[in-house]
C-alpha cells in the first residue's frame, strides 16, 4: 500500500496538520456496530406491515434486499481499505467522483441520520409513554437525548461499548423469538388461529399471496428496515486493526440477514399465519403472548425502547463525525472540525443533540405529526439510498483510475463492475417501487428539494479558501495519477 500517500483524498503532509480520531474500537464492538446497523426497529414494529401487505413473499424480499446491499458494504469495504487515510465513504467520494461528492454524500448522510435520530425521540418517547402511562412527553424526549450526550462525550469507546449492549439486546430478543418458535412448531401447538406449523407458510394463497404487487409493495416497506447497515463506513477511521476487522464484520452481513431477519419471519408466519397480522402491531407481541408469556408486551416494549435508543445512538455518532469530516474538508464551519481532550468531535456532538431537540418540539406539533414523520423517514431512506449509489459509482471510477490498488487489494468486491450495474439495475426497481404508492410517491416527489438546498450551499461553500486549497489538492493529485498512468503504458 505504498501508493496511499499519495493517492489518498488528502496528502500525508496535510493529514499529519489535522486533528485525528482515535482508533478505540475493537473487533467486539465493530461486529456489534455492523449486527446493530443492520436490525432496526423496523424488524421488531414494521414486520407486522410488511407481513400483511406482502404475505410469506416477504421473506424473498429481506434476502434479495441484503443480497444487493452485501455488495455495497464489500465495495465500501474496499476502498476505505485501500487508503486508511479515508475517515468514511464521504472520503472516499470526495476523492473518486470530485469535490461536489464528498459535500453531497456527507450532508446528505447527515441529513438522513438526524431525521432519522429526530424520528426515533418520538418513538421513544411513545414506548415510554405506554411503560409508564401519565408520563410526560417531553420529559422521556429530553431524558434520552441529555443520555445520549454524556455516553458519547467521553470516548468513542463508550460509543463502542453502549452500541454493544444494545446490540446485544436485540440479538437476545431475536434469539428468544426463533427458539420459542421452533419448540411451538415441533409440539404443534395450537391457538385460535390454528396449529403451529411450517405449511402456514404456503397454505394460505401460496408464498405470493398478494401477487407480483403485494411483492413489490413490500419492497417499499422493508427497504428501510437496512438502513445503518453502512455504519461500520463511517466508524473505519476509529477501528483497531481495520484491515482485519472491517473484512470480518462486512462479511458476516449475509449470515445476520438470514438469521435475524429471514430466521424471525419463517418462526413468525409458521407459528402464525400471515393473515392474521397488522400493520401497527408487533409480531414479536403477538407471537410470545400466544405462547402464554404474559409480560411480552412489557419485554417486547423494552427492547424496541433500546432499539430505538440504538438507532438514535447511532445518529449522534454518525452525524458528528460526519460533521468532523466536513469541516475538515472547509464544507463545514471550523468550529465542528475540532477535537476534546479526549478524541472525540465534541461540538459536532452537541450540533447533533441541539438538532435532536427538534423531535422533543414535534411531540407537541399536532395529531397528524405521525403521518408527516412516515413521509420524512421514507425522504430519509430514498436519500440513504443516494448515498449508497454514490459508494458504488465511487468504485466504478476506483477501477478506472487506480487499477495498481485494485490489484494489491486483499478485501476485493466479489462480482466487481458487473455487480455494480446489477445493483444499479436493483435500485432502479425500488425507485419505481416507490412510485406504486401514493404516500411513497410524494416522498419521492419532495426528497430533490433536499438536493437543490445542497447544490445551493456548495455554490456558496466552494468560494471558500479551505474548500478551494482543497479542489487544488485534489486537482494536482489527479494530475499525477494520470502523469504515472501515461508512465507506466509508455514503459509497457
Amino acid at each position: 500500500m505504498s501508493d496511499q500517500t499519495t493517492t489518498g483524498h488528502r496528502t500525508a503532509s496535510s493529514k499529519d496538520s489535522e486533528p485525528h480520531l482515535a482508533r478505540s474500537l475493537s473487533n467486539r464492538h465493530i461486529q456489534l456496530l455492523a449486527i446493530g446497523g443492520a436490525i432496526g426497529t423496523g424488524l421488531f414494529m414494521g414486520s407486522g406491515k410488511t407481513i400483511s401487505v406482502a404475505g410469506p413473499s416477504v421473506i424473498f424480499v429481506y434476502m434479495i434486499i441484503g443480497f444487493m446491499l452485501f455488495f455495497v458494504m464489500r465495495a465500501m469495504g474496499q476502498l476505505l481499505l485501500s487508503n486508511l487515510n479515508y475517515k468514511s465513504f464521504s472520503d472516499f467520494a470526495g476523492d473518486l467522483l470530485g469535490p461536489w461528492a464528498g459535500f453531497f454524500t456527507g450532508w446528505t448522510y447527515w441529513f438522513c441520520w438526524v431525521v432519522t435520530g429526530v424520528a426515533d425521540v418520538i418513538a421513544i418517547a411513545g414506548y415510554a409513554n405506554e411503560l409508564w402511562p401519565g408520563v410526560p412527553l417531553w420529559i422521556p424526549g429530553l431524558a434520552t437525548i441529555a443520555i445520549l450526550l454524556l455516553l458519547n462525550l467521553p470516548t468513542v469507546k463508550a460509543f463502542g461499548e453502549t452500541e454493544f449492549w444494545f446490540a446485544l439486546i436485540k440479538i437476545v430478543a431475536i434469539a428468544a423469538l426463533i427458539i420459542v418458535g421452533i419448540v411451538m412448531i415441533s409440539t404443534g401447538f395450537k391457538s385460535d388461529a390454528g396449529a403451529a406449523s411450517f405449511t402456514n407458510l404456503w397454505s394460505h394463497g401460496g408464498f405470493f399471496p398478494k401477487e407480483f404487487m403485494g411483492f413489490v409493495a413490500g419492497f417499499q416497506i422493508a427497504v428501510f428496515a437496512f438502513v445503518g447497515i453502512e455504519l461500520v463506513g463511517t466508524a473505519a477511521a476509529e477501528t483497531k486493526n481495520p484491515e482485519h476487522n472491517l473484512p470480518r464484520a462486512i462479511n458476516a452481513i449475509p449470515v445476520r440477514v438470514m438469521l435475524f431477519y429471514v430466521g424471525a419471519l419463517i418462526i413468525l408466519m409458521s407459528v402464525i399465519p400471515w393473515t392474521e397480522f397488522k400493520a401497527g402491531h408487533s409480531p414479536f407481541i403477538a407471537m410470545f403472548s400466544l405462547a402464554g408469556l404474559g409480560i411480552a408486551a412489557t419485554v417486547v416494549n423494552l427492547v424496541v425502547l433500546t432499539s430505538a435508543m440504538s438507532s438514535a445512538n447511532s445518529g449522534i455518532y454518525s452525524t458528528s463525525r460526519m460533521v468532523f469530516g466536513l469541516a475538515n474538508d472547509g464544507d463545514a464551519p471550523k468550529l465542528f472540525g475540532r477535537l476534546s481532550s479526549r478524541k472525540v468531535p465534541q461540538n459536532a456532538l452537541f450540533l447533533s443533540c441541539v438538532l435532536l431537540l427538534g423531535g422533543v418540539a414535534l411531540l407537541y406539533a399536532g395529531k397528524d405529526i405521525g403521518a408527516a414523520f412516515d413521509m420524512v423517514t421514507t425522504v430519509s431512506a430514498v436519500c440513504f439510498m443516494f448515498v449508497w449509489s454514490i459508494i458504488l459509482a465511487s468504485y466504478l471510477v476506483f477501477r478506472k483510475r487506480r487499477p495498481h490498488l485494485h490489484e494489491a487489494s486483499t478485501f476485493k468486491m466479489p462480482g466487481g463492475i458487473v455487480m455494480v450495474w446489477v445493483v444499479f439495475a436493483f435500485f432502479g426497481f425500488l425507485v419505481w417501487a416507490l412510485t406504486t404508492q401514493p404516500d411513497t410517491l410524494t416522498a419521492l416527489l419532495v426528497t430533490p428539494i433536499w438536493f437543490a438546498v445542497l447544490a445551493v450551499a456548495y455554490a456558496l461553500v466552494r468560494k471558500s479558501p479551505l474548500h478551494q486549497a482543497r479542489v487544488a489538492e485534489w486537482k494536482a493529485m489527479a494530475e499525477t495519477e494520470t502523469a504515472a498512468v501515461v508512465v507506466g503504458t509508455s514503459a509497457r
